[in-house]
């Protein structure tokens, strides 16, 4: 989550006089032969000459030197050429695009017979006289197979010297010594000004990182003790949270170079490049140091090794070798700092995780409350806004967001007020930008009559659940205007952050979740397509239910890995499930039971409130989008208590069902898939 982006690198500056290009030796010397040997292949110093049959040039021979067209003639071989005085016209009649007769070249070439002697030879010197001579055919032959012979002979030596120059200077300066080298961006000191007052929220983690903050200033204050600072830092955590900017303030606090790179930028084409770039990239930091060396998406090239089906040759492994061995090896460096960022701590190798390396590891999570007040200031500080928008209120009902979807959410509302023509920026705008980005744009499809009723009905179904149903999240909207994905879109908001849920609140969601299909068959005694996105993501927290958390008696407090778990094709073919047939199938009947009694019980909700789904399916036909406040006119206030504050917002909320895991709460929309 981040307060103002900086620039990856400066401006180039236009005064400074470009860099003179070098030329390596041996690609000037290619560049040389390869003049040579087109020159020789292609040039030829004949003018360009019209080809004759032997008739035609008898005909322009005549009977005397009167009467000739020839101007001169050479006789080569079984071969004749020479030049008009006049260009004739071509005998076989072609015009041009003005109908004129086309005429020959000045010069011209004819194939004379074999029965042709002395006979043509006589005529030729009477009537074109002096300007007529023979010549001897010249043996090309041994020059055209010295040239195949030495052409490939000579670019076989260009290359096996270009390429034996350049193997010993792979590493060093040779021609390719390009992809060796570390593409990581180098932030100088005078020029890094992103420090931890630009990071709205995370106090923890900047506490955290305050330590390496104070090292990088005065080391000696630790050494005096005796105490060694983690060389390596792991921030985990999900995308969007401010991982990489908080990298660069802690940079920018201790006032050091700061390298950046990525880790998909290691590998390259060549076997042993990765590891090459790790080697000069450490040397770049430790000639620059104190300093300190960021790698984002770490996981790119840091996962477990031996995990595919490749071995030890593999490049990326070879590349996670050398990093293993920098950061520990024989010569450990204090004076390098390398901090890395992933969202997928899970697949690192131990050897990565160990302390040595990564000694410290700090979770970057999705922002609380307080978080996300601060962030809405942040982002909305150069927008001018009106009078009726409350930071605080935002911040309430965009439960789970990180500080990138907050940035995105306020940059979409700017964006709207821009297109409307306004002043400022209202409510109405971030209400319109959180709807964009939650729920997906409008679609220009129109449901029919039909369509729009059954989907009607679906989403009724679960909003009156969640509107009758003790202990389920607050209902926020309900509309059948197709959006995104789906046709109807049913949100509820959690009231609060929440890190972690009960088997009793699972299961409020579950008939949730569920609601819409059985709305479908108490109205039109039948299932739809439309329940297929509920029915997954129902099945996928039952199965956590029974597999992960412990909540079936018959299977008791056991957990059995998914697979899902190990997301390597190596590890999945040669790992075996860790239980039997017989615990597969009762997890699949303890799965189905839990669907079934929360789709038995919705049923039996619904049947009690039938007058009030007729009602609510209805309105939505009639008015397509209707807001809690509606909702409550319509069929009285809900039985869950609204929290202390008036959300201001008419709609919205983050797609996908909620995970009640101790990773964080998100708010929760279910919708009646197309």
């Amino acid at each position: 989550m981040e307060k103002e982006t900086q620039p990856d690198k400066d401006p180039p500056d236009k005064d400074a006089a470009p860099a003179p290009r070098r030329f390596n030796a041996s690609t000037l010397w290619m560049v040389v032969l390869a003049v040579v040997v087109g020159s020789l292949l292609f040039y030829n110093p004949e003018p360009k000459r019209s080809e004759i049959a032997y008739g035609f040039l008898l005909k322009q021979l005549g009977d005397s030197s009167e009467t000739s067209n020839i101007k001169s003639a050479t006789a080569s071989g079984s071969r004749i050429k020479g030049e008009f005085k006049q260009p004739p016209e071509d005998p076989s009649g072609r015009k041009d695009d003005e109908g004129k007769p086309v005429l020959l070249n000045q010069h011209f070439y004819a194939v004379i017979p074999e029965f042709v002697g002395e006979e043509l030879d006589q005529k030729l010197s009477r009537n074109v006289g002096e300007a007529y001579s023979a010549e001897e055919v010249a043996d090309s032959s041994g020059l055209l197979i010295l040239i195949s012979l030495l052409v490939p002979l000579l670019l076989f030596i260009g290359l096996w010297v270009m390429f034996r120059r350049a193997r010993d200077q792979f590493l060093g300066g040779g021609i390719l010594s390009g992809f060796s080298k570390s593409p990581a961006k180098r932030y100088e000191r005078n020029k890094q000004d992103v420090t931890f007052e630009n990071v709205a929220g995370l106090e923890g983690v900047k506490n955290d990182l305050q330590e390496i903050v104070e090292y990088l200033k005065s080391p000696e204050k630790f050494q005096k003790l005796g105490g060694r600072v983690p060389k390596g830092v792991l921030l985990m955590g999900p995308p969007g949270t401010g991982k990489t900017l908080l990298a660069r303030a802690v940079a920018g606090e201790a006032g050091v170079p700061f390298f950046s790179i990525s880790g998909s930028e290691f590998i390259q084409m060549f076997v042993g490049v990765g590891a090459s770039r790790v080697r000069d990239m450490f040397k770049t930091a430790k000639d620059a140091s104190p300093s300190i060396l960021f790698i984002d998406e770490i996981d790119a090239v840091g996962r477990v090794r031996g995990a595919g089906l490749g071995g030890g040759h593999d490049e990326r492994e070879q590349t996670l070798n050398q990093i293993l061995s920098e950061m520990d090896g024989f010569s450990p460096n204090e004076s390098v700092i390398v901090l890395a960022a992933t969202n997928r701590p899970d697949v690192l190798d131990p050897a990565l995780l160990r302390p040595g390396r990564f000694d410290r590891h700090i979770t970057v999570d999705r922002p609380n409350l307080k978080g996300r007040i601060e962030l809405f200031r942040v982002h909305s500080r150069n927008v001018p806004l009106a009078d009726n928008v409350d930071l605080e209120r935002l911040a309430h009902g965009t439960v789970g967001l990180t500080g990138a979807d907050i940035r995105n959410l306020v940059n979409e509302a700017a964006l709207w007020a821009t297109r409307h023509d306004k002043s400022f920026v209202d409510m109405e705008d971030f209400e319109y930008a959180r709807d964009k980005i939650l729920m997906g744009p409008k679609r220009e499809e129109v449901l029919s009559e039909k369509e729009k009723r059954m989907t009607a009905v679906h989403e009724a179904g679960h909003a009156l659940l969640a509107w009758i149903l003790p202990g389920a999240d607050r209902l926020h909207k309900v509309t059948v205007i197709p959006r995104g994905r789906a046709l109807g879109v049913t949100q509820i908001l959690p009231t609060e952050d929440r890190l972690n849920i009960g088997e009793a609140d699972i299961r409020t969601q579950l008939i949730f979740m569920l609601g819409g299909r059985a709305a479908e068959k108490l109205v039109y005694d039948e299932y739809t397509a439309g329940a297929e996105n509920d029915l997954m993501r129902a099945t996928k927290t039952a199965r956590r239910m029974v597999t992960l958390w412990g909540m079936s008696e018959r299977l008791g407090p056991v957990a059995y890995r998914g697979s899902d778990e190990h997301p390597f094709l190596g590890k999945e073919i040669h790992e075996q499930r860790d239980y039997s047939e017989h615990t597969a199938q009762l997890i699949d009947e303890e799965v189905a039971k839990i669907l079934t009694e929360a789709s038995n019980r919705a049923s039996e909700l619904l049947q009690e409130n039938r007058d009030k789904l007729d009602r609510l399916s209805d309105e939505l036909v009639a008015q397509e989008i209707l807001d809690d406040k509606q909702i409550t006119e319509l069929i009285g206030p809900s039985v869950n208590a609204k929290p202390n504050y008036e959300s201001s917002f008419t709609n919205g909320s983050p797609s996908g069902v909620l995970e009640p895991t101790p990773e964080g709460s998100a708010a929760e929309t279910t919708g009646d898939g197309d």
